[in-house]
């Protein structure tokens, strides 16, 4: 077993895991973070996209949580699909696939809004081929792409307005996309043991 440290959604969590537990596997079944699907398991779905900050510069990107093991998520925070909103409510990428109409079974959306926010991060105000190409690597087998390209763009815009009083090029990449996560370290919440029972040891 290895003892792992991470932040996830604004909760620090110790557990102990297995170095073969993979990290889409920790965080549904020992965090019981559900939204976070897993769809086929060899990384070229996208639907268990995460976001991960590095231990160094501390900024979000998206990663396939079925392509990392839960020990490589050590001393790092990451945010799910269910970290997103706020107590104010849904994030404006969230706001736009309801309006917008940008999904139908839902089982690529939060692997869809999560690239979306790491495109949105780096991108604030992307054209088509740009949201085509961050959203590459997820699929989606209802919707055709059109509406969640629509919903991006309209994020990307209502992100934009909340922003644009801010001073000094404040749509930075450290300051646009503002998660329950980022709140959370930033409140600086306490360390907390996940509730989940470790694995059991397997020889």
């Amino acid at each position: 077993m290895a003892r792992i440290s991470v932040n996830v959604d604004g909760t620090q969590y110790v557990d102990d895991v297995e170095p073969r537990t993979l990290l889409v596997n920790y965080l549904r079944e020992h965090l019981g973070k559900v939204g976070t699907v897993v769809g086929c398991d060899t990384s070229n779905c996208g639907a268990c996209t995460v976001l991960m900050s590095g231990r160094v510069d501390h900024q979000h990107n998206a990663v396939k949580s079925c392509s990392m093991l839960a020990v490589q998520a050590d001393g790092t925070t990451v945010t799910t699909i269910e970290g997103v909103a706020t107590k104010e409510g849904l994030h404006p990428v969230q706001k736009a696939f309801h309006e917008y109409h940008a999904l139908q079974c839902g089982f690529c959306t939060p692997g869809m809004i999560m690239s979306a926010l790491d495109l949105l991060n780096e991108t604030p105000d992307p054209d088509e081929a740009e949201i085509r190409e961050a959203l590459s690597g997820n699929l989606c087998r209802c919707t055709g792409y059109h509406n969640i390209i629509r919903a991006v763009q309209a994020a990307a815009a209502a992100m934009r307005e909340q922003h644009q009083d801010r001073p000094d090029d404040a749509t930075s990449r450290a300051d646009f996309v503002r998660t329950a996560t980022e709140l959370a370290v930033e409140s600086e919440a306490e360390p907390a043991p996940s509730e989940s029972a470790p694995e059991e040891v397997k020889s």
